[in-house]
């Protein structure tokens, strides 16, 4: 255990409120430190046990992620006895998108706790749910299922899970596009280009047409996000035909 020994020590003299502003957050004492440490140790650092497995938050990251997927679907469970499996897999996902993880992470400003050599601002916004997933993780392997469960319910459910308010809530504009398109059978088309202009940071532009007219256009660093931005425009241009649609 002297590796685990190594990186507690190092922790400390570093920051020693560490623990003190964790036990904040958590709302108890941890009991196996070693779990946190991990929870906000990045890869970059290269620690690793004796047997040369890697000590970083991303296992700790599968670990939080299921953690939270069941807690919040026997939340909703228990919450819309009337919601068929569709509904209550898409709620979830709502609650549990990378964007409200990212939120969530924000919020809690875990990535003050992270030790990184990879200076904090060239993260991107995903390091924040990553690190609220991992210390979910780390919740639950420290103090079990109940004490686990108690987290995610003072800091997800209890603050920012409302059910009529996640029912309007749209985490995929692309997707609902996709949906009242095939439904309507209309015919659609993203065509994707790279688009450097004057930027040093690669983009993408996308046109996005449907029945054979460009409707939207959308630019970003990526084609799944340039998609995203132009299909949010169409949505918002046609919002009372799809709105109508899906009431039908």
């Amino acid at each position: 255990m002297n590796y685990i020994r190594n990186i507690l020590n190092s922790r400390s003299k570093n920051d020693g409120n560490f623990f003190l502003e964790l036990q904040k957050i958590l709302g108890y004492k941890p009991k196996n430190k070693s779990f946190y440490i991990k929870a906000f140790t990045h890869r970059s650092m290269n620690v690793k046990d004796k047997n040369g497995i890697a000590l970083n938050y991303e296992r700790l990251e599968f670990v939080g992620d299921a953690m939270l997927g069941l807690v919040i679907a026997a939340y909703l469970y228990e919450e819309v006895p009337e919601g068929d499996e569709g509904y209550l897999t898409k709620m979830r996902s709502k609650v549990v998108s990378r964007e409200h993880l990212n939120e969530l992470g924000k919020e809690l400003k875990l990535i003050d706790f992270v030790e990184s050599k990879i200076p904090k601002n060239n993260f991107g916004s995903n390091i924040h749910g990553n690190l609220f997933e991992a210390l979910v993780g780390a919740v639950f392997l420290d103090k079990g299922y109940k004490q686990c469960e108690k987290f995610i319910h003072k800091n997800v459910i209890n603050k920012h899970v409302d059910i009529e308010t996640l029912e309007g809530k749209v985490i995929s504009y692309k997707s609902l596009l996709i949906e009242w398109c095939q439904k309507e059978k209309k015919t659609f088309d993203y065509n994707v280009y790279e688009d450097s202009g004057n930027d040093n940071l690669k983009h993408f532009s996308v046109k996005l047409s449907i029945d054979g007219k460009v409707v939207s256009k959308g630019r970003a660093t990526s084609k799944k996000k340039a998609e995203e931005k132009a299909s949010k425009r169409a949505f918002f241009a046609f919002q009372n035909k799809i709105n109508r649609s899906f009431k039908e």
